[in-house]
């Protein structure tokens, strides 16, 4: 999607249909290059349109992400309200690290030459102003299915649902039309997957394999990925958010695995999800699918609207409040500076006698 919205804001292209192929890159940023980082926002798009002209159809496109530490670095302004490092998940048994990242591209296209040449301009046009710390290139799997044989996806929400699941809505606290993303790289354990009857790979997920038809509530296990992916809030209302995610993998290495990347207007709601499925609900009650995989990357960026990567000064000095509203001590107030959350659950605290897990309002499914 890249139509203006009625608040008259052009989000990025985070909506579309999958593409057969992507890349990922995540880069930090050198101490003293700020500057250039910022500048060079509003030439991606730019660069997104040279290298996609000679092939239109094909549907080259780059969400550009911005991370926490970078964005107090780079601007005066207060970090948009939900953007943090990302919050380490250290359970029992697993966890899903937090990784340096300063900016993230995800990078699609019907074609991965697109994407390569895409990836290989905009680093060139960094130069050393950035290290590349982490670099997948993704391809659909068969019929949209993860290495593991399962199709990935399917809970997507569609058309105003995915809408209003990603991006921010005007008069809220974040600017309108923006979008937050985490990102993980997940290895498989293939043999170890593989050696498990058909059977049991389907309880792990909560779905059959086969037809990709869900169980019924009252047949999934308590450690089912679906059970700890769902999401509700108090009255029942099921929060969701919208995956991109890639399969990669190496025959010469032996590596496999999942590149994760799932965009929410509420990132608390993508948290509970790893949460829940790290730590468990209730504690100890950790996704079976961990066994099997681990999360090599963890990281978070706000994904702002194409508005403000053209003109970052110019949208932020727009944001400002009025003097009126500086005046308002109940606006100055609201403006003092949060301290970053710390992981609500870690392996040395109890776990939280309300079921609730720390995060808001949000629990699981019921069972």
């Amino acid at each position: 999607m890249t139509e203006a919205f009625p608040n008259g804001k052009t989000p990025q292209h985070v909506l579309g249909p999958p593409a057969p192929a992507a890349v990922f890159l995540v880069l930090t940023v050198r101490s003293g290059a700020e500057a250039e980082a910022k500048d060079f926002l509003g030439d991606i798009a730019g660069v997104v349109r040279s290298v996609g002209f000679r092939a239109r159809e094909d549907h080259l496109s780059c969400v550009t992400g911005i991370g926490a530490e970078l964005w107090d670095r780079m601007f005066d302004a207060p970090r948009p309200a939900g953007l943090h490092p990302f919050i380490e998940q250290r359970g029992d048994v697993h966890t899903a690290p937090s990784t340096p990242g300063d900016l993230l591209f995800h990078i699609r296209a019907r074609r991965m030459d697109l994407c390569f040449e895409l990836a290989r301009q905009l680093v060139g046009e960094l130069g050393d102003a950035v290290s590349v710390v982490d670099e997948v290139h993704g391809f659909r799997y068969f019929d949209e299915r993860d290495i593991m044989g399962f199709v990935d996806g399917t809970e997507n929400p569609e058309d105003q649902e995915a809408v209003d699941s990603v991006f921010t809505p005007t008069g809220g606290d974040d600017p309108a039309s923006s979008t937050y993303v985490i990102v993980q790289k997940y290895t498989h354990d293939m043999a170890a997957w593989e050696a498990l009857s058909v059977e049991d790979q389907e309880a792990a997920f909560g779905r059959h394999k086969l037809s990709d038809m869900e169980f019924p509530d009252e047949d999934k296990a308590p450690n089912s990925h679906l059970i700890l992916n769902t999401i509700e809030d108090e009255d029942g209302t099921e929060h969701k958010i919208v995956r991109d995610n890639m399969v990669f993998g190496s025959v010469e290495s032996g590596e496999f695995g999942t590149y994760f990347i799932g965009y929410a207007a509420d990132v608390s709601v993508t948290e509970q999800m790893l949460e829940n499925m790290f730590i468990g609900n209730p504690r100890g009650t950790y996704d079976r699918i961990l066994d099997f995989s681990t999360a090599q990357t963890g990281g978070l960026f706000f994904v702002p609207s194409q508005d403000f990567l053209d003109d970052p000064d110019g949208e932020l000095a727009a944001a400002e409040p009025s003097d009126a509203q500086n005046d308002d001590p109940a606006s100055a107030s609201a403006r003092v500076e949060e301290t970053d959350p710390p992981n609500p659950a870690s392996a040395d605290d109890p776990a939280p006698a309300d079921d609730s897990l720390g995060i808001g309002s949000l629990r699981r499914r019921d069972q």
